[in-house]
């Protein structure tokens, strides 16, 4: 059974960085593709940032390109979110999220496995 567990998260000032990591076990991580999504209060859960199984291809929402970066690292089976310029509107859970047929699509449905969420609180 996968499993997914977020780390990273915590409080940090506005134009600050976190990096966020998402550790993965129980699924051939290098055959999967790994996603970020995020949910504020109040809000539905919305999608962040993809990166394929092979790494080369990424996929990021609108919000958060040219601050945040994703990446992995195939030894360690886990995922980084790299968060820049923080604003406070990036204040949400952070969710982990793997993608069984490798696309970076940004389709909440098309995730099969999810971890537990990590809080990121961005203080103005």
């Amino acid at each position: 059974q996968a499993q997914l567990v977020e780390s990273g998260g915590g409080l940090v000032q506005a134009g600050g960085s976190l990096r966020l990591s998402c550790a993965a076990s129980g699924l051939t991580f290098s055959t999967y593709a790994m996603g970020w999504f995020r949910q504020a209060p109040g809000k539905e859960r919305e999608f962040v940032a993809a990166i394929s199984w092979s790494g080369p291809r990424t996929n990021y929402a609108d919000p958060v390109k040219g601050r945040f970066t994703i990446s992995r690292e195939y030894a360690k089976n886990t995922v980084y979110l790299q968060m820049n310029m923080v604003k406070p509107e990036d204040t949400a859970v952070y969710y982990c999220a793997a993608n069984r047929w490798g696309g970076t699509t940004n389709q909440e449905h098309e995730y099969d496995d999810w971890g537990q969420g990590t809080q990121v609180t961005v203080a103005s």
